[in-house]
């Protein structure tokens, strides 16, 4: 899918805020989609924005953002509200009831930050992948993002965005793989992968 249909901005002056909240996504099979995200998350702290992000598939803590994440409190939250990585047989993703139950009520936990209007921005990460894998809805999702408090940024990463979530989007930006050293042999590298 080519997302770049027209490169050309309008030019903004920088210092004016719309204050309108966006609805951002994060696609593509390339890296650097919670990347660009958690960048968003450091640039919204410098500027005194609350912000949260919900990790959808992610589990344990041992990830470096978790950990620098702690030092940005009270400016940046984060919550890993996964049960770890969802396994593939034959292609397809295999959840087992406990992911799918737990997608359910971290939508459920997520829908409620979202209204509560406590944060500027809140990032959803995997959600994209959560919805590909059929644990959640996609229409729910656009549903809720509908929804939010004008003012909220939401941002969605993840691969195969729906066009749901696509349509919707104010900005959607596809990172597109070109060469990975996963392919070479090369294991992920604390870091630059986790």
């Amino acid at each position: 899918m080519d997302l770049n249909k027209n490169n050309n901005f309008p030019e903004y002056e920088s210092g004016k805020d719309s204050g309108r909240g966006l609805v951002i996504v994060n696609t593509g099979s390339g890296k650097g989609k919670t990347t660009a995200a958690l960048g968003m998350a450091m640039r919204a702290a410098g500027h005194d924005l609350k912000v949260l992000i919900l990790q959808f598939i992610k589990s344990g803590g041992r990830t470096g953002e978790i950990k620098i994440i702690e030092k940005l409190k009270p400016r940046v939250e984060m919550e890993q509200l996964g049960k770890g990585f969802i396994k593939f047989k034959d292609g397809r993703p295999q959840p087992d009831r406990a992911q799918i139950e737990n997608a359910n009520k971290s939508f459920k936990y997520a829908r409620e930050k979202i209204y509560s209007g406590k944060y500027d921005i809140i990032i959803l990460d995997e959600i994209n992948n959560i919805i590909s894998y059929g644990l959640l809805k996609a229409e729910e999702v656009v549903g809720v993002i509908k929804n939010k408090p004008k003012d909220l940024c939401v941002i969605l990463t993840g691969r195969n965005a729906p066009p749901e979530l696509i349509n919707i989007a104010d900005t959607v930006t596809e990172m597109k793989d070109i060469k990975h050293a996963f392919r070479t042999g090369i294991r992920a590298r604390k870091g630059i992968e986790y």
